[in-house]
């Protein structure tokens, strides 16, 4: 009989298996959309508008999960959205960790008035609703991929510098950092070499949550054409087409939707596990 500490390490290394294997299947995905693909995500063809997915009657050899109003494949644009939502959640989510992370090392350790401004600024940043925050940025800096990013980058950095400061500050009053200044290691080597390695698996579960919004704020701002160019293909974008046509062609609301769904879970669900993985507490 499993013991509950037994039943939460099995409990973690399965949700790690799922959410790793769904988000490697959909980079695989992603990188060789070009090949994997079975058409042109950008075709349009009238003729072919609607099809069903090919377990219903009418579907058409080719089109495996149905066409859109314009006759456009539902899976290769699925395919090539994977590409946009992945990049947004690598550059944007690395970004965000690297600047919040940095910033919150720095008002955690060297606390003082460091703290005081590192700490009075992320309120003040934390005021403003982040969605509403976006919109406003990317309205003033115009639409595209790199607009996404940068409104991502400006309105989730302050995640990572609360969570980071508090585990800063926790890890500067142990007794093993007080023995690397005793020993004459100046403070910048003891947060580099001390603090950052024992924060850092925090920092990584921080980073795979981050990733999953990244998904979730590029698929809003998709879904009301303030992302990519309305004609790239993104999930965001699909939804809203689909959400048009339910009634008619409920496959091009429903699959994009549960690619987002999945992405999102599986990055959320490879957070939690990698959390319960470095809990010191169940290892």
């Amino acid at each position: 009989m499993l013991d509950g500490r037994s039943l939460v390490k099995r409990t973690a290394g399965l949700r790690l298996w799922l959410s790793a294997g769904w988000l490697t299947a959909l980079v695989i995905g992603a990188v060789f959309a070009p090949w994997i693909a079975p058409q042109d995500p950008l075709m349009q063809d009238l003729f072919t508008s609607r099809l069903p997915p090919f377990w219903m009657d009418g579907a058409e050899p080719g089109y495996w999960l149905g066409t859109d109003s314009l006759g456009r494949d539902v899976l290769s644009r699925i395919l090539y959205g994977g590409r946009v939502a992945l990049i947004v959640a690598l550059i944007a989510g690395t970004a965000t960790a690297l600047i919040g992370a940095t910033l919150g090392l720095i008002a955690g350790y060297y606390r003082g008035w460091t703290d005081m401004v590192i700490s009075r600024l992320v309120d003040i940043w934390m005021a403003f609703p982040p969605v509403l925050f976006a919109i406003l940025l990317i309205a003033v800096m115009g639409t595209g991929l790199t607009s996404v990013v940068v409104a991502i980058i400006v309105i989730d950095w302050t995640r990572f510098a609360r969570v980071v400061r508090a585990e800063a500050m926790a890890q500067g009053a142990m007794d093993y950092v007080a023995s690397a200044q005793v020993a004459g290691r100046g403070r910048m080597s003891t947060l580099l070499t001390e603090i950052l390695p024992n924060v850092l698996s925090t920092i990584i579960v921080l980073l795979t949550l981050e990733m999953g919004i990244a998904v979730i704020v590029e698929a809003i701002l998709s879904f009301v054409n303030l992302s990519v160019s309305t004609d790239d293909p993104t999930w965001g974008g699909m939804i809203a087409e689909g959400r048009l046509s339910i009634h008619q062609a409920w496959w091009v609301l429903v699959f994009p939707l549960v690619a987002l769904f999945l992405t999102v879970l599986s990055f959320s669900q490879l957070g939690e596990g990698l959390k319960d993985r470095f809990d010191p507490v169940l290892n």
